[in-house]
């Protein structure tokens, strides 16, 4: 416990300095951008597989959400909730873009498959974890839960070229403003823990004010 406390302390201290482009041997050792500074720009996929940059789809506030993938209950869970808020965002002038490291065609699976019916909002493939690596929220799964998720559960997970692990991302939610800043953050090591969609609406227009 007192491992977990000082990890989170050091996850909200971080500075600009603590960025990480790599990928962490834990979910305890990741080491997210802090809100303040630009949101990095990288290359995704769309559901059909084209590539487009992050920076070009951020062209008004922006909630960027990070999740596991279409197999995690905790994720779809998320996801879907997003919908009772997405009118309210709507209104305030803010999107939604998910980005997750499932293929490009798991992505168009899971849209389908998800709880409450289609997603109304853009799914970014991260199959490459570039996005991840760059805003320092992916890390390698360790063996024994790899080994579960890939002949246990049958999961088709992406993995590291270079190694042949099993890379995920600690799920994030971002704040971004039309000019790429990032606004607020919420990163949470245990993948059970989602940020509650009164807290996301109130830093929500919390974040306009600050911008006016």
């Amino acid at each position: 416990m007192k491992r977990l406390y000082t990890t989170l302390f050091a996850l909200l201290s971080l500075t600009g300095a603590a960025q990480a482009s790599e990928i962490a041997p834990t979910s305890m050792d990741v080491r997210p951008v802090p809100a303040g500074l630009q949101a990095p720009d990288v290359t995704l996929q769309t559901e059909s597989g084209r590539p487009v940059q992050l920076k070009s789809l951020i062209n008004k506030p922006t909630v960027l959400v990070f999740y596991r993938g279409g197999w995690c209950p905790y994720c779809n869970t998320q996801l879907a909730g997003l919908r009772e808020i997405e009118p309210k965002l709507t209104t305030l002038g803010y999107q939604i873009l998910a980005v997750t490291p499932d293929s490009p065609d798991a992505i168009a699976q899971s849209r389908k498959d998800t709880k409450g019916g289609a997603l109304p909002y853009t799914l970014l493939s991260d199959s490459q974890f570039v996005a991840a690596k760059a805003f320092g929220i992916a890390y390698y799964l360790d063996a024994k839960t790899s080994d579960a998720y890939l002949n246990q559960y049958k999961l088709n997970l992406n993995k590291e070229e270079r190694t042949g692990k099993v890379v995920l991302p600690v799920p994030a939610v971002y704040l971004v403003g039309a000019d790429g800043l990032l606004q607020y953050s919420f990163v949470h090591i245990n993948y059970k823990v989602r940020l509650q969609n009164e807290l996301l609406l109130h830093a929500a227009r919390l974040a306009l004010e600050k911008t006016e």
